[in-house]
């Protein structure tokens, strides 16, 4: 099925548009909400819980509109919707979770992203980390993120400059913090 057939009939359609659907978008989507949440397995969650959604409120799917930036829009709110229940969670007396884990939602088994970059994107919120990774990973253009987000393209624009120095201060810091690790341990 192509894209722009799935687009036209997704709303009208059953499991097997369904089907297509998560065969063409599911890995994307993947990538992106482990971006956001950066946990594999939480994303993993958050793109079943985001076709989940879609194909009960399909009919809320508006013919000739993407379906991909759609998708997008969902899965960006889900995944931000488990950060503020996660978030909840840790303040929430009853349950004992490690802050320092929660903060650093520590997982070796990450395959899309190295360890630094992983603590570097924390450092941005997970509206700018959707914002960058939609532009340099999926690279989408600001009229397809201002779909998927609901802000002007301008603001995207500005949005995702801030973002991109706080990023790249981030790696610096960590470069600049393992360097001066390598240094001290040659002189033991």
């Amino acid at each position: 099925m192509r894209i722009n057939n799935l687009d036209d009939t997704f709303a009208t359609g059953g499991e097997d548009n369904l089907q297509h659907a998560i065969k063409l978008y599911g890995q994307p989507l993947l990538r992106y909400c482990h971006n956001i949440l950066c946990d594999y397995f939480e994303a993993q969650d958050a793109v079943q819980v985001t076709f989940i959604k879609a194909y009960k409120k399909r009919k809320s799917f508006k013919k000739g509109t993407s379906l991909s930036a759609w998708l997008y829009r969902i899965a960006y709110t889900t995944c931000i919707d488990s950060l503020r229940k996660k978030k909840l969670l840790f303040f929430m007396p009853q349950t004992k979770i490690d802050s320092k884990s929660f903060v650093l939602n520590i997982n070796n088994d990450s395959n899309f992203i190295s360890e630094e970059l992983r603590l570097a994107l924390l450092t941005l919120s997970p509206a700018e980390r959707a914002l960058v990774f939609g532009r340099v990973i999926d690279e989408k253009s600001y009229k397809e993120l201002e779909a998927i987000h609901g802000v002007s393209a301008t603001t995207l624009r500005k949005r995702y400059e801030r973002a991109k120095i706080k990023l790249s201060k981030a790696l610096q810091e960590a470069d600049f913090y393992y360097k001066e690790l390598e240094v001290t341990n040659s002189y033991k």
